[in-house]
């Protein structure tokens, strides 16, 4: 427990820890609000892996590229991404960070270098390899980071974009946040092995497998990853072991309706990626638990002042319905 800060400054620790609890609280957030059926669209919660995206993103610079898919938030927030933006895009207004045109699973913020969410299932694989083949086209000291799911590593689309990334030798870091779940199908049911990492080894490519609700364990191995990439190294594909608390979609725990045993819900709860990276801080002397309740305390200000902020903003205008619509062949 003491040699933590040998390894990960301490200020990095500390932000990592930030960057995790306003993940977390932001999503409750929502799970709060979503009854007052005043965010009209779906929305996919990532409570319970939030070590990732912190532990990745923490290794970022600003320029660098972050592309993910309809489980969005949480990269969006720790790459940068302020809460009003985020918040009004659900409340679907013109202040969101897509115009209110979005929803949870098309954000962006090129500002803070989020490309794009896509809500097709590996969508953003393909986007992301092609980002990072302009930034070697161009010179850039820019490092793209693509996020996605167990699922999408089903989709051929990895596997080609993969292989690309790999014979370019392009600056992407592949990171699989391995949930066990496909909507509502299990892992075990759609791939022989829980080995995503190792598919790695087919393309020459550098691959590992990394318990994903450790969050210095996640920001060690993706910090080898980005500066391999940043290098000229090619890619390496991440894959982070987690699990989501709430369905699929929605703000529920879908064990209620057959989907998930109740005791796999429970015991991946009793490992929170939160609570134990706090235990750790405060058994190092590095945060103290006055000023993790500080800090919390600063967050549901931020976020209340970012739920104020969506429902006082408007509507997006008619006359914006075909504003921001590519039209080609014309």
């Amino acid at each position: 427990m003491k040699d933590l800060s040998r390894k990960i400054p301490e200020e990095t620790l500390k932000n990592i820890y930030s960057t995790m609890l306003r993940i977390r609280m932001f999503e409750e957030k929502i799970v709060e609000l979503y009854p007052e059926q005043e965010m009209r669209c779906p929305v996919h919660l990532c409570i319970g892996q939030e070590a990732i995206p912190a532990g990745v993103c923490a290794n970022l610079h600003a320029m660098d590229y972050v592309f993910s898919n309809h489980r969005g938030h949480g990269h969006c927030i720790a790459k940068g991404s302020g809460f009003k933006p985020l918040m009004a895009e659900l409340y679907g207004k013109s202040t969101g960070c897509s115009g209110g045109k979005g929803g949870s699973m098309h954000l962006i913020d090129t500002e803070n270098g989020v490309m794009g969410t896509s809500a097709i299932v590996g969508g953003g694989i393909p986007m992301g390899v092609g980002a990072a083949l302009a930034s070697s086209m161009r010179g850039e000291d820019r490092v793209t980071v693509i996020f996605f799911g167990d699922g999408a590593y089903d989709e051929g689309t990895f596997y080609e974009s993969f292989n690309f990334a790999s014979l370019r030798k392009l600056p992407v870091v592949f990171v699989c946040e391995n949930n066990f779940y496909a909507t509502n199908s299990p892992q075990a049911a759609r791939q022989p092995a829980c080995r995503i990492f190792e598919s790695a080894r087919a393309f020459d490519a550098h691959g590992v497998c990394v318990d994903g609700n450790d969050a210095a364990a996640v920001y060690t191995a993706s910090r080898e990853a980005v500066e391999r990439a940043r290098k000229g190294g090619g890619p390496t594909l991440v894959e982070a072991v987690t699990y989501r608390w709430k369905g699929h979609v929605g703000p529920e725990e879908d064990f209620e309706k057959g989907f998930r045993d109740r005791e796999e819900l429970l015991r991946w709860k009793g490992r929170c990626p939160i609570r134990s990276f706090a235990d750790r801080l405060a058994a190092s002397d590095i945060i103290s638990r006055r000023d993790m309740d500080e800090l919390a305390h600063g967050i549901e200000t931020e976020l209340e002042e970012a739920v104020a902020y969506a429902k006082e903003s408007t509507y997006p205008t008619q006359s914006e319905l075909l504003s921001d619509v590519y039209a080609g062949g014309r």
